[in-house]
């Protein structure tokens, strides 16, 4: 019994400290997954070795308004985009390795383009052509580290970064750039190095 009272006690405080910001959760996509073919992606990302960088169930999740909009909580991406899912993973992984990005959630991937623009999304946004996510951090958690990245590192990788007004974050390896809360460069907590 004690046993069983410290895992509990430890689960929740390990549940406490991770992002958590989302009610598509493991059992929402379990049942969504059951009605939909996701075998194909998953068997590419073991193929990749990239399969666990994101919680399956956090990186097919489509657009945060997917309610709001009637569509579908959870989206694979086509096929066609599946190089660029294994590009901004292998990216995830990397700024995982290094540290720099432990604790997240993914709230928003794939999104097809009916979707997007029904989500707020811009024209041409990666989230529909290439891969993108889009990631919440724990509040203690600071972001700037992930800009030393981009500013070291983000035009080897192709990277984009941004960072909305709720605080969220978006990564992509679709084109080196950042932007912020209007959209542009120069309201992002990161610029590029001169």
């Amino acid at each position: 019994m004690r046993r069983a009272s410290a895992l509990l006690l430890a689960a929740g405080v390990l549940s406490s400290t991770m992002a958590l910001a989302d009610a598509r959760d493991v059992w929402m996509f379990a049942q969504w997954a059951g009605d939909h073919q996701t075998r194909p992606f998953r068997e590419m990302l073991v193929d990749a070795r990239l399969y666990g960088v994101v919680p399956i169930h956090q990186l097919l999740r489509s657009a945060s308004d997917w309610k709001l909009c009637h569509a579908s909580p959870f989206a694979v991406p086509p096929a066609s985009n599946w190089p660029a899912v294994r590009s901004t993973l292998s990216l995830i992984h990397t700024l995982d390795g290094q540290g720099l990005l432990r604790q997240f959630e993914v709230v928003s991937a794939y999104r097809n383009p009916d979707l997007n623009r029904c989500a707020g999304g811009a024209v041409g946004s990666a989230h529909t052509r290439a891969f993108a996510v889009d990631i919440l951090l724990p509040g203690w958690v600071d972001p700037n580290p992930l800009c030393r990245f981009w500013q070291q590192h983000g035009q080897a990788w192709n990277m984009g970064l941004g960072r909305y007004p709720s605080g969220r974050i978006h990564i992509d390896t679709a084109g080196y750039r950042t932007w912020g809360g209007d959209g542009g460069s120069n309201s992002s907590f990161c610029s590029k190095p001169r």
